[in-house]
Parts: structure tokens; sequence; C-alpha cells
């Protein structure tokens, strides 16, 4: 089972990606159109696992908005998909904005308006967790390069949106090395690749 203190303080990074490296389509809907019933079941159960989740504003208003449509009447969401979006309103959230004000309208909304990484950092020292993000590109970026980043995980959409790709993944990355820990195919199209991450300071093997 491993222990329970060092699992509490764990961070995940979370993504959905195209093939080629971005996080959404312009023109394409959620999921690129290729959520299928596996995956929809497998993120209700990860709801289930009580992380507490960490999110820039732009998602918070973007998932918020979802939540709170799926909730209503009529929202066009599949059963499954409303469920995994309305599920999100029970479970804890820590939203790192300077921009939005308290106290928050989605349920269970915590507001950091300091430093998300000093913020992040004291989380895991006092075993808060465990946390994951949801969505929040440029917050992943920044608490993967600042080391508090324990497990990365993927999951690969069977497309490329060269022309149509919005929101590039890895622009700004640092070098990162990743030991794979875990994968597993969702309806026989998704692909989930787990791994632990180690910031590089250049390419290994390269000139001391």
């Amino acid at each position: 089972m491993g222990d329970t203190n060092a699992d509490a303080s764990k961070l995940m990074v979370d993504l959905i990606i195209s093939l080629d490296g971005y996080a959404s389509a312009e023109g394409w809907p959620g999921w690129w159109g290729l959520e299928g019933p596996e995956y929809l079941a497998w993120l209700g159960e990860e709801a289930e696992k009580g992380y507490t989740f960490l999110m820039g504003a732009t998602t918070y208003r973007l998932m918020s908005g979802m939540s709170e449509e799926a909730a209503g009447e009529g929202s066009g969401f599949s059963a499954d998909e409303g469920a995994a979006l309305t599920g999100l309103a029970a479970v804890p959230k820590v939203i790192f904005s300077s921009t939005l004000k308290a106290p928050l309208s989605w349920p269970n909304s915590q507001l950091v308006s300091g430093d998300a990484i000093e913020a992040v950092r004291q989380m895991k020292q006092e075993g808060i967790g465990p946390l994951s993000t949801l969505g929040s590109l440029s917050l992943s970026r920044s608490l993967l390069a600042a080391g508090l980043v324990d497990s990365f995980r993927l999951v690969v959409f069977p497309v490329i949106t060269g022309k149509t790709g919005r929101e590039r993944i890895y622009d700004g990355y640092p070098d990162v090395s990743l030991e794979m820990v875990g994968s597993r195919t969702f309806d026989g199209r998704l692909q989930l690749l787990e791994y632990v991450p180690t910031v590089l300071d250049g390419p290994p093997g390269g000139p001391a």
C-alpha cells in the first residue's frame, strides 16, 4: 500500500494531450470527441480518490461553468460526462489567481492569491493531499520546473491537430527525464501514460 503520509504529500500533473502536443483544438469538441464509456468511468473513479485539485483562473472559469451547465436541464452532456463534471463541485479545489475575488461561487474552492510555488510546497509539507493539477498548463509547467511534481500523467488522444491545435503543452518546459510507472488503454484508442519526472540541467551525456 505504501506510506500513507508519503502518499498524502504527492503532487501529480494530470494532462490530456493530442499526439502532437496540444491541449485542445479550435472547432473540435472537448476531449476531441473521443471520450468513451471506459475513460469516463475511470474519470469518475479518479474523482473519488480524495485529490485536492489545483488550478489557475482560466481553468477555474472554464470548469466551474461546465460543471454548472452539466447540473442543469438539457445541458447536452451525456450522463457520464455530466456525472464527471458535476462531481467536481464536491471535491476540494485550490485556485491560484491574483484576479479572482473571494468568495468563489464553485463549492469547495479555496482562493490563493500569493505565490503558487510556495503555497504548493507548504501544502506538500503539511501532507494536504494527494494533490493533482486540473488543466492549468502554466501552473503545471511552473510546478514541474520547481521540482515539486511526483507524478506526470498523460492521456494521449489519437489525433494530430497541426492546423487547429491550441495550447501547446510543452513550450517553456525544462529538459525532463521520465521513468514510466504505469500505462493503460481506454476504449481501444486512448493511451494513459504515467511517469516519475526528473528535471534535468541539460541533455544527459552532454558536456560537463
